[in-house]
């Protein structure tokens, strides 16, 4: 796991595959490094819905990577937060 500190760090294709990481991890990865990958992620996204955008999203469909990905980018512009690192 990378140790970015905050979201502006990382450029979309890298915060993607964070999220893929989670949503979908490596077969040796432990619980205990998923639960702090997931508390990473809630503190990366600063999203008020924390995991709750991956495990339990507002309606089918948009519990994907990339629909994770496009609900944090829009959130943070929404809030006049930082967004991704330029590719």
């Amino acid at each position: 796991m990378n140790h970015k500190n905050s979201i502006s760090e990382f450029t979309e294709p890298e915060f993607l595959e964070f999220i893929k990481s989670i949503t979908n991890p490596a077969d040796n990865l432990s619980e205990h490094e998923l639960d702090a990958r997931i508390m990473r992620f809630k503190s990366l996204s600063e999203h008020p819905n924390g995991s709750d955008l991956i495990y339990w999203p507002d309606s089918d469909g948009l519990d994907t990577p990339e629909e994770i990905l496009r609900i944090i980018k829009e959130w943070r512009a929404a809030n006049k937060k930082p967004g991704f690192k330029a590719e």
